[in-house]
């Protein structure tokens, strides 16, 4: 089931692991138990509370070599636990206020789970193009269908900081709002590239390892 989220109002803080206002300053800090709060004029897009279901393991991907040439085809818990190059993609989605879109990914993730991410991000299926996946995923994870095409910013090779995926990295324009699929998704929100970079330097546990890697590359590219 999708879900649209709407916009709450002005809030100036809200607790995310719990979806009620918080009392305090106005201001953007890190919390513990995983409740970053939102500096004034910031909005929290929650998913529904509709459970979700476990990922499919047996998904196939492409298995390539270290210049990046299919070899062959697995699934999903055998590329994993095998630790097998493959590839993926990020997208990061910038509005006109120069915000940028996280998301929490789901508690049902095989890898990472309940930690923040890119805008959107997801594996290329076996006879995927990564600019294709690029656009399926943004539309299944988030539902954004951008008015322009995902431009690429930068490639990275596979590595550990990205589990052995070869990654390209998109830069997406657009304002919402968006549909978070929360077989993906908990929740997500719009935030200013100062508050990322604090984040990072204060929390870095709440963020997936791939971006915390992609972000000191892609912060001045956006």
């Amino acid at each position: 089931e999708l879900v649209l989220f709407e916009d709450l109002g002005d809030l100036t803080d809200f607790d995310f692991g719990h979806g009620e206002k918080l009392g305090g300053p106005r201001i953007a800090r890190m919390g513990t138990d995983d409740k970053p709060k939102l500096a004034a004029g910031q909005h929290i897009h929650p998913c529904s509370s509709v459970s979700s279901v476990a990922q499919n393991l047996d998904e196939l991907f492409d298995v390539v070599d270290e210049q990046d040439r299919v070899t062959g085809q697995l699934t999903r818990r055998e590329v994993h636990r095998r630790k097998l190059r493959h590839r993926a993609v990020h997208m990061l989605v910038v509005n006109r206020a120069g915000r940028v879109f996280l998301h929490q990914r789901s508690r049902q993730k095989d890898l990472f789970p309940g930690v923040w991410d890119s805008s959107a991000a997801g594996h290329v299926g076996t006879g995927e193009d990564y600019d294709g996946t690029a656009l399926r995923e943004l539309t299944e994870e988030i539902g954004c269908k951008p008015v322009k095409p995902p431009r690429r910013l930068f490639k990275i090779e596979a590595r550990e900081e990205t589990g052995q995926e070869f990654v390209w990295v998109y830069r997406v324009e657009a304002e919402g709002p968006f549909v978070l699929q929360p077989d993906e998704v908990e929740r997500g929100d719009w935030f200013t590239v100062a508050q990322i970079d604090r984040w990072l330097a204060e929390r870095p546990a709440e963020l997936a390892p791939a971006f915390l890697f992609i972000w000191p590359r892609a912060r001045g590219m956006l």
